[in-house]
């Protein structure tokens, strides 16, 4: 089989996957948006500096802001919220939190700060009308959408990776203990009550981008956990673990690279980025997607997202 054929096979499957994920053809989201139905709609990809946009039925992805980073949607699809951490090279640019309208095209910015304040990745409240982030590295807030007024929800340890539970009572986060170092923890909001639920099983154990499950029960995250001898470069896996901290589980057979997971709007899948083993260049990713359960995954392939932060995974409108 030669390349190009290879390559035809592969973005046949692809979309072929894309449309048992989304329930969309190219052009469709317009007719799933006069329904109420949960409909799966494109995957933004952060890439440090600009958000791109992969379109149901795609695979090469559009340009959806030309700056900021760490993009995620909220619930109903309409906004983005992105961040930016750089300064311009006249030095006008200072970090901000902005809004992105996908109806309407407006930009809102929601936060503003001297240069040197550092804002982490947003993760929106259910209902849509907070946005939770880490600002300065030791501070959790959540922010009015409305009005910009933030409320401290937890202050002076490292936090990171903030995830709002679908079911709106828990944040989880990357945390770093003082006394027995870096775990997964959730803050549960309506007490204030930080609980531990994971911790690495020996020093130095990578492991990041914490998630809830869609049922709210479990978190799923990366981990190299059960991949530390391999040569795999950035060999991990997907694992979880119930939010009492019990039931931990390895998701993933095969070890691979893995970074930023995600759960579709409807559940039913779980999308992360990755990086396939017919690349020749170990830098370059592409969107991995599974079913909710994670059996057999298939490729999204397409241009290859260099130096990506952060997959999400909008909802239709």
């Amino acid at each position: 089989m030669n390349e190009m054929n290879r390559r035809a096979l592969l973005r046949t499957a692809a979309l072929a996957g894309v449309a048992v994920a989304t329930g969309l053809t190219a052009g469709a989201p317009a007719a799933a948006a006069a329904t109420t139905e949960v409909v799966n709609g494109p995957w933004l990809v952060s890439v440090g500096w600009g958000v791109l946009q992969v379109n149901p039925g795609h695979t090469t992805p559009q340009q959806l802001l030309t700056d900021g980073d760490q993009a995620t949607t909220s619930p109903d699809g309409r906004y983005v919220a992105w961040i930016n951490n750089a300064r311009s090279g006249d030095g006008s640019l200072m970090p901000y939190v902005s809004l992105f309208d996908r109806v309407t095209g407006e930009v809102r910015t929601l936060l503003a700060d001297p240069f040197g304040t550092r804002y982490g990745a947003p993760t929106w409240s259910p209902d849509g009308t907070r946005i939770a982030l880490v600002i300065g590295d030791d501070t959790l807030v959540a922010v009015d959408v409305a009005t910009g007024g933030k409320q401290v929800l937890v202050q002076g340890h490292h936090m990171s990776y903030p995830n709002w539970s679908r079911d709106g009572s828990m944040i989880v986060m990357r945390w770093l203990s003082r006394s027995e170092g870096p775990q997964l923890r959730t803050l549960e909001l309506a007490t204030g009550k930080v609980r531990p639920i994971y911790t690495p099983e020996a020093a130095g154990e990578l492991f990041h981008g914490p998630v809830f499950m869609p049922n709210s029960e479990r978190v799923v995250f990366c981990t190299n956990r059960w991949t530390r001898d391999t040569e795999v470069l950035g060999g991990a896996a997907l694992g979880s673990v119930r939010i009492d901290g019990t039931g931990l589980r390895r998701l993933t057979d095969e070890t691979r690279y893995y970074l930023s997971p995600v759960f579709s709007p409807d559940g039913r899948y779980c999308a992360a980025l990755s990086v396939p083993p017919t690349n020749e260049a170990p830098d370059g990713g592409n969107i991995i997607v599974s079913t909710s359960g994670f059996g057999e995954p298939w490729w999204i392939p397409g241009d290859e997202y260099d130096d990506s932060s952060r997959l999400d995974w909008a909802r239709a409108i």
